[in-house]
């Protein structure tokens, strides 16, 4: 059983950056490799960033490539989503899930969600 509890979401200006964070429960952490979603009003939810449990492999959607930066600490049982040049269109609530299928983009194949964290960038 893993709990996540994301935080550091936030209204912020185009342009500017914020860094997310998603705590987890438990010393299985390791184990599972961890994804970024999100989910706008009226939209599907979307794969944004994975990382592998090692933390060596890792896995963009093509939107937020250059911009987005996941990373995580396996001794904090954190992992981050660092944002930077944020746009209108990355407005959304931000999910972190934890799977044991790699650093892939569909959500089924995560097992453990968070509550998620909203993001505004207002233009």
């Amino acid at each position: 059983q893993v709990q996540l509890v994301e935080s550091g979401g936030g209204l912020v200006q185009a342009g500017g950056s914020l860094r997310l964070s998603c705590a987890a429960s438990g010393r299985t952490f390791r184990r599972y490799a961890m994804g970024w979603f999100r989910q706008a009003p009226g939209k599907e939810r979307e794969f944004v960033a994975a990382i592998s449990w090692s933390g060596i492999i890792t896995n963009y959607a093509d939107s937020v490539k250059g911009r987005f930066t996941i990373s995580r600490d396996n001794a904090k049982n954190t992992v981050y989503l660092q944002m930077n040049s944020l746009k209108p269109e990355d407005t959304a609530v931000y999910y972190c899930a934890a799977g044991q299928s790699g650093v892939v983009t569909t959500p089924p194949m995560y097992t453990y969600w968070g509550q998620g964290t909203q993001v505004t960038v207002s233009s």
